[in-house]
Order: structure tokens, then sequence, then C-alpha cells
């Protein structure tokens, strides 16, 4: 194989990983929860998120959230350091991701089950430009999952899929 054509395939690969673009830079990602019954617990339909993003500080300063029930209202993202150790910093699912990334975001409003307001966000970075972050926290009982057990317990489970794309400006809400 030619060393130039070596080289172009090299530069090509670091190309499909420049996440730079990425970057808010006082803008936002904004969009709608996915509203199907089978992918959303505990985020109500129609709920928006916004997210502000810094790729220059994914390990220290990602950038925050924010939520149109008011459930996150400029959360900032928290990177969990040992996760840029461990195998889980390269994981990946589904087609058309360039990287996902594990954070965790506090609640602004806190859940009333007394088990800690945080929440696991998963924020996608897609090929096409736009981004999905996934919210998760606590999963149902064992009764429930049976289809009975505590309602309550149930109710404090999070688990939502945003779509967003790039939207000029700072967040609305």
């Amino acid at each position: 194989m030619r060393p130039g054509l070596v080289a172009v395939g090299a530069m090509g690969l670091v190309a499909c990983r420049n996440i730079g673009g990425f970057s808010t830079h006082g803008n936002h990602y904004g969009g709608s929860v996915i509203d199907a019954d089978f992918v959303r617990v505990g985020i109500d339909a129609g709920t928006t998120l916004c997210l502000t993003l810094d790729t220059d500080h994914l390990q220290d300063a990602p950038g925050a959230i924010s939520t149109s029930d008011g459930r996150f209202q400029t959360v900032p993202l928290r990177p969990i350091p040992q996760v840029w150790n461990d195998p889980l910093s390269t994981l990946q699912f589904g087609e058309g991701r360039i990287q996902n990334f594990l954070y965790v975001a506090a609640a602004t409003t806190p859940f009333s089950d007394g088990e800690g307001d945080d929440v696991f966000a998963v924020i996608s970075l897609l090929q096409s430009g736009d981004v999905e972050v996934r919210l998760l926290r606590g999963a149902p009982n064992a009764a429930a999952l049976d289809g009975g057990g505590d309602a309550a317990a149930t109710a404090q489970c999070v688990f939502a899929v945003f779509a967003l794309t790039r939207a000029p400006g700072p967040c609305s809400y």
C-alpha cells in the first residue's frame, strides 16, 4: 500500500472523531422527549430539554441541561472521573453515533423518595449533527414489573430520550 493512501485514510479516521463542532458557544441544542410510553417514564409527554455543551471541557465542565417542566434548571452535567479510564468511556450503541458520554445531573426539583436527586445523562453526538440525551434514574421493583407493586416507587423512576437539534441563542427556560 502506498504511504500517501495510508496517511489519507488515517486523517479520515481522525476527522470522523472531530467533535469540536458540537460545542454550543452561546447557542443550545433543544428538543422534545420521545413520546412513547415504552421508552418514557417519569417525564411528562411534551417536555422539552435544552442542552449547552463545551467539547473542550468534556472531562471537567461539559455543559448543562434544563427542562421545560422545571425538573432541571441550568443543571451542570457532572463528569464521573473514573469513567474516562474505564472501557465504559468507549460505550457504543446503535448506528449513527459518533461518540457517547456518561454524566450525572442533579434534579433542581427533588424526587420525593429520599433516594437522592441524581440522574444519569447519556449524551450521544450523532453523525447528522444532532444530539440525543437519555436521562435514567432508578428501576421499577420486582412487584411493579409483575403488574403490581408500589406505584409511588415506580413514579420516581426516570427513563427518557430527547432528540435535540441545534438552535440559536441561550435556553429559554
